[in-house]
């Protein structure tokens, strides 16, 4: 009879654990479906956000007066300091010929700023002005940015004029490194930064770095030295 008692019991404890695993795995199964839903929630949100200040800046530059072209000069050119700050959050364009981009550019390289949009490293100078100006974008919105090579170039449209950078050169760091973004760097730069590697969204451990330095306007040493090496 003891062994007759052991057999319902048996089968119960083992009808418990399979309700038990069940249930667990159904709580796996909903948490991935409301990651996933989660994740394509905020890419949408990001894209609309983009689109929403591609337009707002394109309606800006619509209304603006051109800017005046570069002078041949030794100096700098001089620009109404009041046009080196954002605007409704935004600073400046960026565009990319070769892989077709184009977006706006916010102030600031938070979370907040980087879901939508690439963002201006606040602590570095504005285009134009000698020294490196600093980009970060999120991974997930930056389409092929490890697809830049040396020679490639780079746009960024201000309100001031527009701003033609080469790619010099790439490399791989992480986070943590302090060397990357320098806002005092001898001569006139962009620095573009994104996570690495770039499939790893939010779990990505490095950054990737392009290096590039103006060539439109010719930065006022470029101009100086060309001047020289023409003179009799």
């Amino acid at each position: 009879m003891a062994v007759e008692r052991s057999i319902p019991s048996a089968l119960g404890g083992g009808h418990r654990r399979f309700h038990a695993m069940r249930m667990l795995w159904l709580a796996c199964v909903v948490g991935g479906l409301f990651l996933l839903a989660n994740f394509a929630y905020g890419m949408f949100s990001g894209y609309s956000e983009q689109q929403r200040l591609n337009q707002q800046w394109q309606a800006e530059m619509r209304t603006q007066p051109p800017a005046p072209a570069p002078q041949e000069t030794s100096d700098p050119p001089k620009i109404d300091p009041t046009l080196k700050q954002p605007k409704d959050g935004i600073d400046f364009a960026i565009r990319v010929p070769k892989l077709n981009y184009f977006a706006a550019v916010k102030e600031g390289v938070d979370a907040g700023v980087l879901y939508a949009s690439p963002g201006r490293y606040p602590s570095t100078v504005w285009p134009g002005d000698q020294g490196m100006v600093g980009v970060a974008a999120h991974n997930v919105y930056w389409i092929n940015f490890p697809q830049l090579a040396a020679g490639d170039e780079v746009e960024i449209e201000t309100r001031y004029g527009l701003y033609r950078y080469r790619v010099t050169g790439s490399q791989v760091v992480n986070p943590d490194n302090r060397t990357i973004i320098m806002s005092n760097a001898d001569g006139y730069h962009l620095t573009l930064t994104t996570c690495w590697p770039t499939w790893a969204g939010a779990f990505a451990k490095q950054r990737f770095v392009i290096f590039t330095e103006q060539v439109w306007p010719v930065p006022p040493y470029q101009r100086i030295n060309a001047g020289a090496a023409g003179s009799p």
